[in-house]
């Protein structure tokens, strides 16, 4: 998921104007400090500053690409690396326990979709004798 560029509505404005602007006077000064050639450098700064903040997402999303690539290679060969223990001291040894497996022999033979940590408790149904059979409430009787 490449995150979005920014582009500056105020960057491209200010563009537009100072370009007007450089075609009254490449050195318009219309007092309190502002002035075509500061209003210019401002541009500059922003328009750098656009650009670093746009090249550091793209190295933030290759950075983030590589770590996704290198987190699914470390999956495979921890699951790799849980079956050749299995294949060298067996499932149902103690190295295969020490190793992040469940052993063999210590596994429950549960039902499929039944977690192995809840307890094997009865559901309890009890009638609502407020309900009419349909679910909803009665309507109030005035």
């Amino acid at each position: 998921m490449a995150r979005r560029k920014r582009s500056s509505p105020v960057l491209q404005k200010a563009v537009r104007r100072a370009a007007g602007m450089n075609s009254i006077d490449p050195n318009l000064d219309v007092g309190n400090g502002l002035t075509l050639p500061v209003f210019s450098t401002l541009i500059e700064t922003m328009r750098t500053k656009e650009n670093a903040y746009n090249s550091a997402l793209s190295n933030l999303d290759k950075l983030y690409r590589e770590m996704l690539e290198t987190e699914s290679k470390l999956g495979d060969m921890a699951e790799h690396m849980l079956m050749g223990v299995g294949v060298l001291y067996g499932k149902s040894s103690v190295e295969y326990g020490m190793a992040g497996g469940v052993p063999k022999n210590q596994r429950s033979k549960g039902l499929r979709g039944e977690s192995l940590t809840s307890s094997p408790q009865q559901p309890s149904f009890v009638a609502n004798v407020d309900g009419n059979g349909n679910g909803k409430k009665p309507a109030p009787t005035s």
